[in-house]
């Protein structure tokens, strides 16, 4: 008997909070999904090089005004798979195939003149995303390049590059950044 009052206040306080704690209804906010996509496979190719700078959508330049077009292409996908790569002499992917499209857009926002050397090596570009699709399982494959240039370096040349995309069965869409004419570039000068 004397165990059970010494031991009845322990059970009560035990009790009370078991019920405070199946009343607060905990949930936990870790967990898994499972996404099946039967979309596209999408992979963003942005042209970060020197004459991206011109500024013929003042107050912004070419490669802002750029970047917002690819987070509003970003925001209208649903389903679908998107990778970016960003290029000047060299190229490098800089998010691989995801539908995280939280995280592409913060790796969008971190575009920057100087990442490397300049140039417009779009040939390695179109090379590096379809790289990256290769191994893709999706129906429907698709690169979308992002330039205001031509191409002045990299070993690969675009015609060679889109030849051998195409015989992949990937589609290359090309969106030209810039206005014709006369444009204002800064210039760095000490």
């Amino acid at each position: 008997k004397t165990l059970l009052y010494k031991t009845l206040p322990i059970l009560k306080t035990l009790a009370l909070t078991l019920v405070i704690v199946a009343v607060a209804r905990p949930q936990s906010s870790f967990g898994q999904r499972e996404i099946s996509t039967e979309g596209i496979d999408i992979m963003l190719v942005l042209d970060i090089s020197g004459s991206m700078m011109a500024e013929d959508f003042k107050p912004d330049n070419r490669l802002a005004v750029s970047k917002n077009v690819i987070k509003e292409f970003i925001k209208g996908r649903q389903g679908d798979r998107i990778g970016l790569v960003a290029f000047s002499r060299q190229a490098f992917t800089q998010c691989p195939l995801t539908t995280d499209y939280q995280l592409l857009t913060q790796f969008v926002d971190k575009f920057a003149f100087g990442m490397v050397d300049d140039g417009t090596a779009i040939g390695l570009a179109l090379a590096t995303a379809a790289n990256r699709l290769i191994s893709s399982d999706a129906k429907s494959k698709v690169i979308i390049l992002l330039t205001d240039g031509a191409n002045n370096a990299g070993q690969i040349d675009p015609l060679t590059a889109a030849k051998a995309i195409a015989a992949l069965g990937i589609k290359v869409y090309t969106i030209g950044a810039g206005t014709e004419g006369l444009v204002d570039m800064p210039v760095m000068d000490p």
